[in-house]
């Protein structure tokens, strides 16, 4: 009988990125370290048959093909902005969030994103909920 167990190491982690208003997207501090961003690496994009949207880890080989990583003070970044445009992801109004899962395959560290959004908040609610404070 073959079993195969599970490791709470390889679930456990909470892997997130943000599409920022900028068109930047951001990843969070864990997410970074787990996927080991650098200014060195790399991160490209692909489509699978069912239309979802997946990142592909660049760690260590320079692909002409792949979207540099950036860094801001203690935070990595991609600057996607013509791609995101081109898939008509609204990140001016709204805040799109991406959770990333794991996807099996033989030679690349590839990451499915499964998307979540909510309504930017505009300055008005902003500044009315700074008054409330």
């Amino acid at each position: 009988m073959n079993i195969r167990i599970f490791s709470a190491r390889e679930y456990n982690a909470k892997l997130k990125c943000t599409i920022h208003s900028s068109g930047k997207l951001g990843f969070t501090d864990e997410t970074a370290k787990e996927l080991g961003l650098s200014v060195e690496s790399g991160i490209k994009f692909a489509m699978n048959d069912n239309d979802d949207l997946l990142l592909i880890n660049c760690r260590t080989e320079r692909d002409e093909d792949a979207f540099d990583v950036g860094k801001s003070g203690a935070y990595y970044y991609v600057n996607a902005k013509p791609l995101f445009d081109s898939l008509g992801l609204d990140y001016k109004n709204n805040v799109i969030m991406f959770d990333l899962s794991k996807v099996k395959h033989d030679s690349m560290e590839i990451y499915k994103l499964t998307k979540r959004s909510k309504p930017r908040r505009t300055e008005n609610e902003e500044n009315s909920n700074a008054e409330k404070k």
